[in-house]
């Protein structure tokens, strides 16, 4: 958290939790066109806040939420825990200190808030009683909690938590010698025999799997639930009468090999016995029970092995068994779904970059609550987002975005949505920052429309001529929106037009334009669909072409590394994260299998040559434009080694190329603040270089 602004926030608290300052904020950015203020500048980005995990209480009087911050001083991301009076407009801080707090959830009667937090040592469970105003923690464990669940009489708290499985028998036989006592020896090795080993974020990993437990919500001894070596998932759902818990696992000896396979399992407490509730061909997943306790509702993916695939909403009638669609045949994926009383759900979904909560009645019929949620992703414009639905009125908070602001805390309940903070005020609002404007335009390999979005600089001025660079979002089965992201606001600062759009495979556009690279990841279509956006630009009066520049990240940097072997007209390049080499990249990353069964027609050896045409190493002899390379040291999403492949071949070809090793960081390789500011100032350095007059 910003630290001048505290005295400015400790008002805010007394005050209509920033209703009067949305209201100048949002004046503020109407006429940012015309007022005079300087433009964002990398030490903003320190400054920058949003909202998350927004969970209103059942009767709606509440609002907790994690507020995020950046700390220039341990460049790490702060989570605080914050309360909002949804009738007084009061905002305040429940915990806002140097502890992080996560995971948030409301007691049925709202009476109690269930958090998760290091306030105490290790991450444990906490409880929050709001009429008292008193803390107490109620676990000792030493994994880390996660995915709480109140039992309906708020008796008990389940959760899930990762434990490490007991040596192998091969591990057991190895012989050791005792080390002498003050003797240094290097560190031992490490013995790796799991199919899924390793994780980006994690490394190498432990064998550990996650399992299900209970604790009395006043504190006590958590007891675990379930066994084995499997990963068990929520939501967890207490079933009626709080007697057993239900949760999605693959439970499968071979559930390593099978990427879209999980069923809804039920545990009962009363001696931790399992019952099996669906086994249909794919995953059925985040399980939610109505208030009577009589229908489950939950998602479903079907497991065909292709890049991507809808969800929809189905319920089952506990005491039968018997299932039915309730949404099935909408071309949008569902996520989300939450019950209000016993007669309509909640759900989300994605729609041409933005995301919208809507309401289903038992016929599956759709109402529309709120379309401008997002925010959560500060660096770049990422359709992410959520909301919560208060199980006793239908109200729902969620985190409220719009192009030139980070997610804010809002309240929609029967009527138009109510911002209820302001978090970014202070900053966005006395910034000058570039105009978002929407654009579509049909791609010039088949005429598909590509829909998206470009930010103008600052100053732009109609009739003049910009350096223009296209940045490619990651995925590639994701989606950029009209969202605030500070590394597309810091570009257009320095004086480039910003083009992002959602390219063929993006999500939000239906379940037939998600499959049109499927067999073409990265090629020559993707490729038209951006530089059919640059040529609109310069058709349009806005793009320079003789100052043309394309970055992007992970799918973005495949994107942008195979687009240099397929043109020149590019001044400058900056692919961050990228795969080089496909048969590389699948055979030592984190996502191998996933990949290998869902994106690939087979194995590498199996057909190499698709493998190979896909990979920006068989261009790589064409390359001619200046390359900046940017990724993490300790990627395991797109290895190190994938950057390292490109950067020698083109050093070998003698093309203008530098590499950016991040040390310590993994394929988010913007998780802290400073990292997010080099990748952006190395860009624009790389840029300007290449940029003509």
């Amino acid at each position: 958290m910003k630290a001048p602004l505290l005295f400015t926030l400790s008002l805010l608290a007394t005050a209509v939790a920033g209703a009067p300052a949305f209201a100048q904020n949002q004046t503020a950015v109407a006429e940012h066109q015309v007022a005079v203020k300087p433009k964002l500048q990398a030490e903003d980005i320190f400054a920058l806040e949003y909202a998350n995990d927004v969970q209103i209480s059942p009767d709606g009087r509440y609002v907790a939420y994690i507020r995020n911050s950046f700390d220039i001083m341990t460049d790490s991301t702060r989570r605080s825990l914050w309360l909002v009076d949804t009738q007084t407009g009061q905002h305040t801080p429940l915990f806002a200190d140097q502890h992080s707090y996560g995971n948030p959830s409301w007691s049925p009667d709202g009476s109690r808030l269930a958090f998760t937090s290091n306030r105490s040592g290790r991450n444990q469970i906490h409880v929050f009683w709001v009429a008292e105003q008193r803390t107490a923690p109620v676990t000792e464990v030493v994994p880390s909690p996660s995915q709480l669940a109140w039992s309906s009489d708020g008796q008990q708290l389940a959760f899930l938590m990762a434990l490490p499985e007991p040596k192998s028998d091969f591990a057991k036989s190895v012989k050791s010698v005792k080390k002498p006592e003050k003797a240094k020896w290097g560190k031992a090795p490490v013995i790796v025999e799991r199919t899924l080993y390793q994780r980006d974020g994690r490394g190498v990993m432990a064998s550990s799997y996650n399992q299900i437990f209970v604790v009395p919500s006043e504190g006590g001894s958590a007891r675990q639930l379930t066994t084995g070596p499997f990963q068990h998932r929520g939501p967890l759902a207490w079933v009626k009468g709080d007697s057993a818990l239900v949760f999605t696992a693959n439970r499968n000896a071979d559930w390593e090999y099978q990427s879209r396979e999980s069923d809804l399992w039920q545990v009962n407490l009363a001696d931790n016995s399992l019952q099996q509730l669906t086994d249909w061909p794919g995953d059925e997943y985040a399980a939610t029970l109505s208030a009577d306790g009589k229908t489950l509702a939950f998602l479903h993916g079907n497991n065909e092995p292709v890049p991507y695939r809808n969800a929809s909403l189905h319920s089952m009638t506990v005491a039968s068994g018997d299932t039915r669609a309730l949404v099935a045949d909408f071309d949008r994926s569902l996520d989300n779904p939450q019950w209000v009383g016993s007669d309509r759900l909640t759900i989300q979904y994605a729609d041409r970059g933005r995301i919208t909560v809507a309401e289903v009645d038992l016929a599956g019929k759709l109402t529309t609550r709120v379309t401008d949620v997002g925010g959560i992703y500060a660096t770049r414009p990422y359709t992410m987002g959520m909301y919560s639905v208060a199980s006793n009125t239908g109200a729902v908070a969620y985190t409220q975005a719009s192009a030139y602001d980070l997610a804010n805390v809002a309240v929609q309940s029967g009527a138009a949505p109510k911002t209820m903070t302001a978090l970014n005020a202070d900053v966005l609002a006395q910034r000058d920052l570039g105009e978002v404007r929407e654009i579509s335009y049909k791609s010039s390999f088949d005429g598909t429309e590509i829909h998206g979005w470009y930010i103008l600089p600052p100053d732009y001025e109609e009739g003049k001529r910009y350096p223009t660079m296209v940045e490619i979002h990651g995925g590639p089965h994701l989606s950029y929106g009209p969202f605030f992201a500070a590394e597309h606001q810091r570009y257009a600062a320095e004086g480039y037009v910003v083009l992002y759009v959602n390219y063929r495979g993006s999500t939000s556009y239906g379940k037939d334009f998600a499959m049109l690279l499927d067999g073409h990841y990265a090629s020559e279509r993707d490729f038209a669909d951006h530089m059919s956006g640059i040529d609109t630009l310069i058709e349009m009066g806005i793009a320079d072409p003789n100052n043309l520049f394309i970055a992007g990240g992970s799918a973005g940097g495949i994107a942008t590394a195979y687009a240099v072997g397929l043109t020149d007209r590019f001044n400058a390049a900056a692919a961050t994260n990228p795969v080089i080499n496909w048969v590389s990249k699948t055979l030592t990353a984190d996502s191998s299998i996933g990949q290998i069964q869902n994106q690939f027609p087979g194995m590498p050896w199996e057909d190499l040559q698709h493998y190979w045409q896909r990979s920006p190493l068989s261009l790589v002899g064409n390359v001619t434009t200046p390359t900046l390379l940017f990724t993490g040291e300790k990627d395991r999403r797109t290895p190190m080694a994938e950057t390292e492949q490109f950067y020698q071949a083109l050093k070998l070809q003698k093309v203008d190329t530098v590499m950016v090793r991040v040390p310590d960081a993994y394929h988010g390789v913007t998780a802290k603040p400073s990292r997010t500011v080099a990748k952006i100032e190395h860009t624009l350095a790389w840029f300007k270089r290449y940029q003509k007059d």
